[in-house]
């Protein structure tokens, strides 16, 4: 398959769910605008926004006023991670979307391991080197990962990784329905369904310096697992 848009000139929309993170909304959204006016002249810049509780939402609207480039949307009530992806999907409007986490353990520089690979993949989903997360985060993740490239026979190092670009045109082809953790794994599910390619690429990984880690509890996991399961049904009966 190759129904790649075209890179140059580079069109892109950037997003990041944030969820009670009013200490790191406002440097991520920094540190997104300086790499984006460094590597196009036609990108916007979505802030996610969901359900917070605390400053995150004040303080993303103050960005979306201060920055032509960027939009702040907000979901009432919180949506879940998997609801936050869709609707950074969907507002998305530019030829090509990435999405990264609002935490700040991420470096927006390292998209330039990413853009060029888009020569020769469909989907860029990079994988996180040194994780700097707790052993029993790592080890979750490790086996989250195996037994999703088991089901739908694919390879992916880190299927979670929050650092990921893909083709717009993708989400006019599929239909997400997970509002939970699942929603990584079902998009590449589906995607693989449909004949995207995708390359891999490390990037670094940072502890977090503010706020508190969400999406680790045991109902969080176990409605994945479910969903999982679901899914791969689903996915098994289309062929």
């Amino acid at each position: 398959m190759n129904r790649r848009p075209p890179l140059a000139p580079l069109s892109i929309s950037v997003f990041y769910p944030c969820y009670n993170e009013e200490a790191n909304v406002e440097n991520t959204t920094q540190a997104a605008l300086k790499t984006l006016r460094r590597i196009s002249d036609d990108f916007e810049i979505i802030i996610v926004n969901d359900g917070s509780k605390d400053r995150t939402g004040e303080i993303a609207d103050r960005l979306a006023k201060e920055h032509e480039e960027v939009r702040a949307v907000h979901n009432q009530p919180n949506l879940g991670y998997g609801g936050a992806l869709q609707r950074g999907f969907r507002e998305s409007k530019k030829t090509w979307v990435f999405y990264t986490d609002g935490d700040g353990q991420f470096d927006f520089e390292e998209i330039d391991k990413l853009i060029p690979l888009l020569d020769q993949y469909d989907i860029i989903s990079a994988y996180r080197i040194d994780r700097k997360d707790s052993l029993l985060r790592k080890l979750n993740g490790f086996c989250w990962t195996t037994l999703v490239n088991l089901l739908f026979w694919q390879w992916l190092r880190d299927i979670d990784c929050a650092f990921k670009i893909f083709p717009r045109q993708l989400f006019e082809e599929i239909e997400m329905k997970s509002s939970g953790a699942l929603i990584d794994a079902e998009i590449m599910a589906r995607a693989k369904r449909r004949g995207y390619s995708v390359g891999q690429v490390g990037v670094h990984h940072y502890p977090r310096t503010a706020g508190e880690q969400t999406g680790a509890n045991l109902g969080v996991i176990l409605r994945a697992f479910k969903e999982l399961f679901k899914l791969w049904w689903e996915i098994q009966r289309s062929k």
